[in-house]
């Protein structure tokens, strides 16, 4: 059903139409924005406190550029709901995040006003600084290129890779950073506290907007007096931070901070900075969750907050959660409590997702212990494999997606040198709603190849527990555990540690007429097909084989030799995953059995639930109990 509208916001299909309206009427359209927002996500969830807080931003940009000639770049873009709406598609904003809907990202083939799929952080100066470049080489000059960038973004080494790159060009590109304070946690580092530096230093910001008033603004003495009140400026910066400007440094024009919930004036600062050519800055000060006061007060909670009341802003709550089963990512953070209470060797590390991934609750009781470092996946990885060479023992929690981003790293800092790392792979699989950018199905193929690396993935909550106290044992090297988002089977999980002896699998069922092979938690729709398959009469065996490498060969020998015909299972990619690990097995042993491999096929998956984008891969109970039926009937 499509939302309501209000009585602006119901006349806008495009940038063309906004900018029909007068400059005076866009701090009213704001409003509309953020309240169709909030209606949507409240009921159908997804990223709220990042879009709430650039609605300002966004309806400035698209009023004073021409886009889609222009080009507008939304790092990460899960803030990029109030661009969606002004880009055409309002009213389908409410198929946010679903199947065959919108995608809660920016995304190329979806609009042309995506200039670039986005979905991991830090990408945008890159891909902006791209675009403008081969603008000048196609005498293309008069397009813009802008980058909005946040604060917790500028925390990772590709977005001053970029800024470093794009000061020596004389790129028309223009970056915004949108300065909140906050990513999903709270940020932290070096960068934040400059930033603070600048934001926080009231005599310097209103010496500067005094002298640049006395000047007459941008024309009185025209281009000569930015160049005369940045001087003064950067000498007046300089004393009263001991610091030069950085981006200044890097060759960028900066200008800011400025209010970014300004609408009016952002407009007028926008229009002016359009004829500055060169590389250049604009530092915006926003509010995560601006407009909406529960989400301004807890802006961890409502950076993705769920099902809310979007009069009162109360999270509501499914009464039946207190039964079911706990989530993955709260056994992993209070496991590691556990076990660093036992092993004081034992330290906690994660790229900017804290409470995403329940370092947080290590962190309130042993901060000393925890390391967030910002969103930086390569330097968690080194920084972890540094301290492994001086006997600690790093927890590193990094997201199955993000851990793309620092393979390098895993082979060459941890896995060459073999040092014990435990890489804690969270959201492994399909993990839903957020789409192809998200999804943490090729960690078990990219992973598979590297030497000297034990990869397993628990079929339940007690196995991530003892595949954890397994992994902090000595001598094991470097160590990956995978998991998925969400919850598991059981609520009885705490349960005295057990060490899992590593490349052994494990007999869930026996059976005679064919066999079901899984590894990690999806391996639970192959014991429900097991049931149902039984009531039909098919007698299906069933093995969690726990560790990808090294591969239980025992157990395979086992299976082989008993049937001709075996169904792999996994959560993840087919190509190069459990099923082609076994069919290698297979082809090297001179077996003759027939392998079924199901999983992701070899194509990105889109947006959707977790159970409908599993049925569509074919991977779900359904699936596996359509291909035994096909099979035992081939038989």
């Amino acid at each position: 059903m499509v939302p309501n509208q209000g009585e602006l916001l119901s006349k806008i299909y495009s940038p063309a139409d906004l900018k029909k309206l007068k400059d005076t009427d866009l701090p009213r359209l704001c409003e509309e924005i953020r309240q169709l927002i909030i209606e949507v996500t409240s009921t159908n969830p997804g990223h709220l406190g990042a879009s709430l807080g650039v609605v300002e931003l966004s309806v400035a940009i698209h009023y004073v550029f021409n886009t889609p000639y222009d080009k507008l770049i939304w790092d990460v873009g899960h803030q990029a709901y109030a661009h969606k709406i002004l880009t055409g598609r309002k009213d389908i904003f409410h198929l946010n995040r679903m199947l065959e809907g919108i995608s809660g990202f920016p995304k190329m083939t979806e609009s042309e006003y995506d200039a670039f799929g986005v979905g991991h952080s830090s990408t945008s100066i890159s891909a902006a600084l791209g675009m403008a470049i081969a603008s000048q080489l196609l005498n293309d000059n008069k397009r813009q290129h802008i980058a909005v960038i946040g604060d917790g973004s500028m925390t990772s080494g590709q977005a001053f890779e970029a800024i470093n790159n794009a000061g020596v060009s004389k790129a028309n590109l223009l970056v915004i950073l949108n300065d909140n304070g906050i990513a999903i946690d709270k940020n932290v580092g070096a960068f934040k506290e400059y930033l603070t530096d600048i934001t926080t230093s009231r005599f310097y910001n209103r010496l500067k907007d005094k002298v640049w008033n006395l000047m007459g603004g941008n024309t009185r003495y025209g281009k000569n007096s930015r160049a005369v009140v940045r001087q003064i400026g950067n000498a007046v910066k300089h004393t009263l931070l001991k610091k030069s400007n950085l981006f200044e440094a890097y060759n960028f024009r900066y200008f800011g901070p400025v209010d970014g919930h300004d609408v009016v004036h952002l407009t007028k600062l926008l229009s002016d900075m359009k004829n500055i050519t060169g590389p250049k800055l604009l530092h915006v000060i926003t509010t995560k969750g601006k407009g909406f006061t529960v989400a301004e007060k807890n802006q961890t909670k409502f950076h993705a907050p769920g099902i809310f009341n979007p009069d009162t802003g109360e999270i509501i709550e499914d009464k039946k959660c207190k039964t079911l089963p706990p989530k993955y990512q709260i056994v992993f953070g209070k496991t590691i409590i556990e076990l660093a209470e036992q092993n004081p060797k034992i330290v906690g590390i994660t790229p900017a997702m804290l409470s995403g991934c329940s370092l947080n609750l290590m962190m309130a009781k042993m901060p000393a212990r925890v390391f967030d470092v910002g969103i930086a996946e390569q330097h968690s990885v080194t920084f972890s494999a540094g301290l492994a060479t001086r006997g600690m023992v790093p927890f590193c929690n990094i997201y199955s997606s993000f851990m793309q981003r620092a393979y390098d790293q895993v082979i060459h800092d941890v896995a060459l040198q073999n040092l014990n790392v435990i890489f804690c792979l969270d959201r492994g699989g399909i993990v839903g709603e957020d789409g192809a950018t998200h999804h943490g199905v090729y960690d078990l193929a990219y992973l598979r190849c590297v030497p000297n690396l034990t990869i397993a993935s628990p079929l339940n909550e007690v196995e991530l527990r003892n595949l954890m106290y397994t992994a902090q044992l000595e001598n094991m090297g470097p160590f990956a555990i995978r998991y998925p988002r969400g919850r598991g089977v059981s609520s009885d999980w705490k349960k005295p540690f057990e060490e899992i002896k590593i490349g052994t699998g494990q007999v869930i069922r026996e059976g005679n007429d064919l066999a079901i092979i899984s590894i990690g938690h999806i391996g639970n729709y192959a014991i429900e097909a097991c049931r149902q398959l039984a009531d039909l009469g098919i007698d299906t065996a069933h093995y969690d084989m726990r560790f990808l490498k090294p591969i239980d060969a025992k157990l395979l020998h086992t299976i082989c030799s008993k049937f001709k015909n075996v169904i792999t299972i996994e959560d993840g990619t087919i190509v190069g995953g459990l099923g082609s690990a076994v069919v290698e097995f297979i082809n090297d042993n001179n077996y003759n059995t027939t392998v079924k491999r199901l999983g992701v096929p070899d194509s990105f998956i889109e947006q959707g639930t977790v159970a409908e984008l599993h049925r569509i891969c074919g991977c779900d109970v359904e699936g596996i109990v359509g291909i035994a039926k096909e099979i035992h009937t081939q038989k």
